[in-house]
């Protein structure tokens, strides 16, 4: 017992004595703050990656115009070395050029819907009756693979309820909320465990149903209504995949109401014209990278990163998802290099792409650059990063920092934050949050973070939906965000010692590693 009393104490002491040691330099604050206040850039960024460049699905023309466009503007704020760099073999690229959908029969009804990612065209204007499964096995497709045929097949829903709105779809963390924040997780490993063997029977399903050559696939899309449709996907960028047929995701009153028709014994018709276009002069991924180099003899060698995923969803621009992320990092980056900071360490902002995918794109830049947990053989590079920090979880306003279970940095944060009390920015947790790319740094010991949010309409409304545009963006929040962001890579950067770390975990294959078959 004496024993624990006595560690207990030093872990206090110690804690105590970082948060002593560890200065915040008010004046730099003021000057970050001041930037954004007066001179703030957010809008300009924000438009031109979402308005102008569109949906940015990853290979796809609008990933390519965001990122020629960020490049541009990086190098013109005097950032270093701003490039796409390539990290491995991704797959096809993939954009819709036209897309119509509507009921032919029996009467004509304008439809919500939209073509998922990487499915085919229907060559043209087709008409064509739907045939609704009752299940999803191969028996039961074998059975009817002549009322596939050349019909459009729909898979009967199982949630035919739309949910009363009883509660806001728009919510901020209450003081009683961040104080009890547990582990979030959009994906835990239990859940991928699930996940990855309903996967591949779905695979096999699908390809089972385009071998009976239906005219098309249409599936209801999941929760909300109200004309919101939440459009993603899993595969069909990989060789292999390709051709596919036709596949829609359709708004869920105007699919329960075709189920209704067609289980009451009326024959219904769509129209449908898709015409989609598929990419395969470069199959690579790419990252965007640039820096501000580092001005001290020693300390420029090691490097601060930032980053978001620059890839998006093809329904709507990518706004919250995660257009909102990259806006704050490209801001903040701006705002360091506008102030003409001499920072010690160099500062390197990298806007990722297939994160949708399984976080693709900042996995390959790590096991390029920094090692692969799967074995834990670290490369030279691995000793230089300080700190890498994330947003990635929509457009709300930071109010804290997941510490991802390092203690170390809880002080260190803690005093970060004290600048930022006024601006709802308090909480330090040593709770995790997973599901985006501040992981591939953390799986081989690098510190990775993602940073409070505000759930806003994040998980309700906009997530990979086509809601998510310049619309349902929070300026201010973004303002705000950029501030913090900025200071804590201002904090980082100037530090006489890198972030500390975390001990080192066996070697382990990345949660997701080779999710998608």
């Amino acid at each position: 017992m004496k024993r624990v009393i006595i560690l207990s104490l030093l872990i206090i002491f110690s804690s105590s004595v970082l948060f002593a040691q560890e200065t915040v330099d008010t004046s730099i604050i003021n000057k970050i703050r001041d930037e954004e206040l007066n001179r703030s850039q957010i809008r300009f960024i924000a438009h031109n990656i979402t308005d102008v460049s569109g949906s940015r699905l990853t290979n796809s023309p609008g990933f390519r115009r965001a990122a020629d466009w960020i490049i541009t503007t990086l190098k013109q704020w005097g950032l270093s070395d701003a490039k796409l760099e390539p990290w491995g073999e991704f797959g096809y690229g993939w954009s819709v050029e036209k897309s119509y959908a509507a009921i032919q029969s029996p009467y004509y009804s304008n439809i919500i819907a939209y073509p998922k990612p990487w499915s085919g065209s229907t060559n043209g204007l087709i008409n064509a009756k739907i045939f609704l499964m009752e299940k999803m096995d191969s028996a039961y497709i074998v059975q009817n693979a002549d009322k596939i045929k050349g019909n459009i097949v729909m898979f009967k829903s199982r949630d035919t309820a739309i949910k009363s709105s009883f509660k806001p779809e728009s919510m901020r963390y209450t003081d009683s909320a961040l104080a009890n924040l547990k582990d979030d997780y959009m994906v835990t490993p239990e859940m991928v465990k699930m996940f990855v063997p309903q996967l591949l029977k779905m695979k096999s399903l699908s390809k089972l149903i385009k071998q009976c050559n239906p005219a098309a696939f249409i599936e209801i899309s999941g929760e909300a209504g109200d004309g919101t449709v939440f459009v993603d996907g899993f595969g069909g960028y990989k060789k292999d995949d390709q051709p596919m047929v036709p596949w829609l995701v359709m708004e869920k009153e105007d699919f329960l109401k075709i189920e209704r028709l067609v289980g009451g014994g009326t024959e219904v018709k769509l129209d449908l014209d898709i015409k989609a276009k598929l990419y395969d002069q470069d199959l690579q991924g790419h990252n965007l990278i640039a820096e501000i180099p580092g001005t001290d003899p020693t300390l420029k060698a090691e490097v601060v990163m930032i980053g978001g995923h620059l890839d998006s969803w093809q329904s709507a621009t990518g706004a919250t998802d995660n257009g909102a992320g990259c806006i704050v990092m490209m801001e903040a980056i701006r705002i360091l290099k506008t102030l003409g900071i001499k920072l010690k360490r160099t500062i390197r902002i990298s806007l990722w792409d297939g994160e949708e995918q399984g976080l693709l794109g900042s996995f390959g830049y790590v096991k390029n650059h920094y090692g692969n947990p799967i074995d834990m053989k670290l490369k030279p590079e691995q000793s230089k990063i300080s700190a890498y920090y994330n947003l990635d979880n929509g457009t709300g306003k930071i109010r804290g920092i997941y510490t991802q279970g390092n203690e170390k940095v809880v002080p260190i944060f803690t005093k970060w934050l004290e600048p930022f009390k006024d601006l709802g920015a308090t909480t330090v947790t040593m709770h995790n949050t997973g599901s985006t790319d501040h992981l591939s740094f953390d799986a081989v010991g690098i510190p990775g973070f993602q940073f409070v949010q505000d759930p806003i309409d994040y998980e309700t409304r906009t997530h990979h939906s086509n809601f998510d545009t310049y619309d349902h963006l929070s300026i201010p929040d973004l303002q705000q965000a950029a501030v913090i962001v900025a200071s804590f890579v201002y904090n980082t950067a100037m530090r006489s010692e890198k972030i500390p770390r975390k001990p080192l975990d066996a070697p382990n294959k990345f949660i997701f590693d080779g999710l998608l078959p």
